[in-house]
């Protein structure tokens, strides 16, 4: 393989490959075809259903129920251990479901190989499978073609390639055999051509200089296959919590057995005691009711045009605290539009955002004339630039094909590279466009107001400054011409006016950018673009307007990077390798990055990001399966609903988190201290029963909570604090002490002095807890400033669950339970524990919310 072959001319590129522009030999082609293998991106091991199944147990929590079963099963709990058992086999099923097509992205990668390929033989010209070019073949290119192989250009005639999927150009590339220099950006290799890249216009030649996974393409292949899956905030913490949880059970029973047998108690039953307990504390729903939420959040994620691939990515969105966006296609329309017109020193702006003068004589009707007539594109297809001239036009008023039919093209002179400019003949007048400087030394006369008048040499130095002014706002500029004398449109031009062209920026990305913002997350710009339009995006969008190239990104250090990296807004000029260091640099700040992307170039860095977002309308396969989420619509603005569905989303996992959590430590903490009393006041069945009824409906129905309405205006949570953070651990403690002191209570209440427990007393001791957790749990969401009556689903829940209890209560289930039917007084009693139970929590809750504030990663409060 030759280095760098962009900076070398074409016969000693031909030369290192022992080859010329006559092609290979049909044997010298087989034989390098043996020793290189076939030119295709090679599949890396794929996981098979199996794998897939088995990561999904992946899990420390999810290893602590399995004990948690295990150990029921010993203790003789069947039942238990069985509820444990579906639940995290079901759990396992439905991420299997998610998960199964999950890593694609090689396939993609192989999808965009040519089927077939035009190469010389022996100086013949001879159609080939793609994946049988070798290095040193020549190969021919013409419009429409899908290049092969990375090739460095013999020939051209008016060879312009779409690289958009591979370098982010917003237009296509002109080439050329001129060698280039060996530190060029890859945007700027134009004497090379890639593979899976696309010719949009004119001819060419070239010699294979890398084929398979020695292509640009290949190289980003074997970066994807190399990359290790990251896990999001939610899975860390959620093998955290299974950690402490698992690490708290062999403490606990450790503690309660030798207390137990101190007291007397029988050897076995403490040892049923403390399983009971360990159990108890195990909160079996937790896996199941995440991931049922997560799945709440992706169909209605589905819905606002955001297609989810990784559940964990819902919940992470909440966590972003810097976004990396693409500018072609993302941030910007992903086409060539023509954005202002000048004629005689009169600006009109399509946009309607300047104040200068519009003039909408006759000049600019035959600006868009002109243009539209001496155009090979139409509405759907054709060259960006051309196209963009032909829906200005049809904008403007003309009926494109009628104008064409009405005014047909009699002659014409093709553009070409040297040329640059293009004419076309028109019964009796001429059309000219081209690059504004052509144009304007082929003229002698300028259309004015009041008609054509001597081109003189202030008026010429006037049309240099409005081009200067546009090639200033980022905007591609062509001038367009006509000629009096059909027979002559090479000279004595009549100039018309100039035409300016960009690609724009969506009408609703300024806003989304906007919110984003004031959600406490930064917004930087990575493209593959030039620094002159990357800065004239941004500055639109209303971004910073510091810009780094991706030159000075190779000559930094890792530290220097990290360094510069938080204050940059614009990085332009950027391959692929420069799109990872700067995201890793994020990633090493401690940031949580979203990567959006939608071309072949960006799949790397999607893969590598936190939250990897690829365009669903223009994105490559390639980046589509590199993601964890597809914005369906391309729009940005999607991402700002995503992030703010996945803060909500995170608020409800908070919420569940909390409230079983805090329901199973209440648990533990009142068995615990009755046995120290000599009571063992709910046994392992009620236990069950308890976790069954809190860790179920009503904890699914918090995952259907509504947003709160200052979603949006906190920073992004601090991942390194955990979803157990301060508020919890502040609810877990202070609602567990009002928990226990008032089930204490109401067991000493009802014993009534008995030296045992009795029946009657756990029966209120039972019941009466869980209605405290019912009760809690409104408590909870008004802490997550979630209104009251908001979710009527948790309303019916809560009454379904009541009901279910009721049926242990007055059913023969109850002799199972161990429990006795309840009178009307015993009901009264409960209400009056709830009460005072109430303000308690309240009080909790006001605490909480006035000394335990909510902190983002810079810890600043939000309130």
């Amino acid at each position: 393989m030759v280095e760098d072959p962009q900076s070398q001319s074409a016969d000693s590129v031909l030369s290192a490959y022992e080859t010329t522009d006559s092609g290979l030999s049909p044997e010298e082609a087989r034989q390098r075809l043996d020793e290189h293998g076939k030119n295709e991106v090679t599949r890396a091991s794929e996981r098979t259903a199996l794998d897939i199944f088995l990561v999904q147990f992946d899990s420390v929590l999810i290893w602590v129920l399995l004990a948690a079963a295990a150990v029921s099963v010993w203790a003789g709990y069947l039942v238990d251990a069985v509820l444990i058992a579906v639940i995290v086999v079901a759990n396992g099923v439905f991420g299997f479901v998610q998960d199964y097509r999950a890593e694609q992205s090689l396939e993609a990668l192989r999808e965009l190989a040519a089927p077939t390929a035009t190469v010389r033989r022996d100086g013949e010209s001879v159609d080939v499978d793609a994946t049988d070019v070798v290095p040193g073949d020549v190969f021919e290119l013409e419009s429409g073609d899908v290049v092969p192989a990375d090739g460095r250009l013999l020939a051209e005639t008016d060879l312009e390639v779409d690289e958009a999927s591979l370098t982010g150009e917003s237009e296509p590339v002109s080439k050329s055999p001129e060698p280039v220099e060996s530190d060029a950006p890859l945007a700027e290799h134009t004497s090379m051509v890639y593979k899976g890249t696309n010719v949009s216009r004119g001819r060419g030649v070239a010699v294979a200089s890398a084929t398979a996974m020695e292509t640009e393409v290949g190289s980003i292949a074997a970066e994807l296959a190399a990359t290790e899956e990251t896990e999001t905030p939610l899975q860390r913490e959620l093998d955290g919590l299974g950690r402490r949880l698992g690490l708290g059970v062999v403490v606990l029973a450790a503690l309660v057995i030798p207390l137990l047998l101190l007291r007397g108690t029988p050897l076995i039953q403490a040892g049923l005691t403390a399983v009971s307990l360990a159990v108890a504390a195990v909160p079996e729903g937790l896996p199941a009711v995440v991931t049922l939420t997560l799945a709440l959040g992706v169909r209605t994620m589905a819905d606002e045009n955001a297609l989810v691939r990784r559940l964990p990515a819902v919940e992470a969105l909440g966590s972003v605290d810097v976004i990396c966006t693409d500018k072609t296609g993302t941030l910007t329309e992903g086409r060539m539009s023509v954005s202002k017109v000048w004629v005689d020193d009169a600006v009109l702006d399509l946009g309607g955002k300047e104040d200068e003068a519009e003039p909408t004589d006759e000049r600019v009707e035959l600006l868009f004339r002109a243009g539209a007539l001496c155009n090979d594109a139409t509405l759907e297809e054709g060259d960006p630039t051309e196209q963009a001239i032909v829906a200005a036009a049809d904008d403007y008023g003309f009926d494109i094909e009628a104008l064409r039919e009405d005014n047909p093209r009699t002659d014409e002179i093709p553009f070409s590279s040297e040329r640059k400019w293009m004419g076309t003949v028109h019964d009796d007048v001429g059309y000219v466009k081209g690059a504004p400087e052509v144009v304007l030394s082929n003229s002698s006369r300028v259309l004015t107001a009041d008609g054509p008048a001597d081109l003189t040499s202030e008026a010429a130095e006037r049309i240099r400054e409005q081009v200067g002014t546009f090639a200033d706002d980022a905007l591609r500029v062509l001038a367009i011409a006509y000629a009096e004398d059909p027979e002559d449109i090479e000279s004595d031009l009549v100039f018309v006016g100039l035409v300016g062209m960009i690609d724009p920026p969506r009408a609703e990305v300024a806003d989304a950018l906007a919110a984003t913002r004031r959600a406490g997350i930064d917004v930087k710009m990575v493209t593959g673009d030039n620094v002159r339009t990357a800065a004239a995006i941004a500055s639109s969008l209303g971004m910073g307007q510091e810009v780094m190239e991706g030159r000075e990104i190779e000559e930094m250090d890792e530290e220097t990077l990290r360094e510069r990296v938080e204050s940059v807004d614009v990085f332009a000029r950027t391959s692929p390798e420069h799109k990872v260091r700067i995201l890793r640099a994020l990633q090493a700040n401690d940031h949580v990055v979203a990567m959006t992307g939608d071309g072949v170039n960006d799949a790397p860095a999607l893969k590598n990001a936190d939250v990897g977002v690829a365009m669903g309308m223009r994105g490559t396969d390639v980046a589509k399966h590199a993601s964890d989420v597809i914005l369906l619509d391309d729009n940005y603005s999607t991402i700002e609903r995503a992030v703010e569905r996945g803060r909500a989303i995170f608020d409800n996992v908070w919420k569940f988190v909390a409230y079983l959590l805090s329901a199973n430590i209440a648990e533990v903490t009142i068995v615990f201290l009755a046995s120290l009393f000599g009571y063992l006041v709910l046994p392992a069945v009620q236990l069950l029963w308890i976790n069954l009824l809190t860790d179920g409906l009503p904890a699914l129905a918090l995952g259907a909570d509504p947003q709160s309405g200052d979603v949006m205006e906190r920073p992004p949570r601090d991942p390194e604090q955990g979803i157990i953070d301060r508020r919890m651990l502040a609810l877990i403690g202070g609602a567990g002490t009002v928990s226990t002191a008032v089930m204490l209570g109401l067991m000493f209440y009802t014993l009534g002095g008995a030296a045992a427990i009795t029946p009657y007393a756990m029966t209120m001791v039972f019941t009466g807890f869980v209605a405290l957790e019912f009760e809690k749990l409104y408590v909870i969401r008004w802490l997550r400033e979630t209104p009251t009556f908001s979710n009527p689903w948790l309303a019916v829940a809560v009454a379904m669950s009541l009901l279910l209890h009721l049926a242990v209560l007055y059913t023969p289930l109850a002799d199972y339970f161990g429990t006795v039917p309840l009178g009307l007084a015993d009901w009264g009693l409960l209400g009056a524990v709830l009460l005072v139970a109430l303000p308690g929590y309240l009080a909790v809750v006001l605490a909480i919310k006035r000394f335990v504030p909510f902190a983002g990663p810079t810890g600043n409060a939000d309130r």
